[in-house]
């Protein structure tokens, strides 16, 4: 199951290495949509997979807050 071993993953890091993930995610998001609408992405699922895993890391960075209050 490599989707538990990458959240497994993100839960064992800091909150300020979660933002720092979460800021690369975002811009390899644009990076793929803006290849996408030049023709130039082959793989166009990957758009899907760096959403999924955006929004992973949103919810990990959430539970830690709700977690610290």
């Amino acid at each position: 199951m490599k989707i538990n071993k990458y959240v497994e993953d993100l839960k064992a890091k800091s909150a300020a290495e979660l933002k720092n993930e979460l800021v690369a995610a975002k811009k390899e998001l644009f990076n793929l949509r803006f290849q996408n609408a030049t023709n130039q992405l082959d793989n166009t699922s990957r758009i899907n997979e760096v959403r999924k895993n955006i929004a992973r890391i949103q919810t990990i960075i959430a539970e830690k807050a709700n977690a610290a209050e």
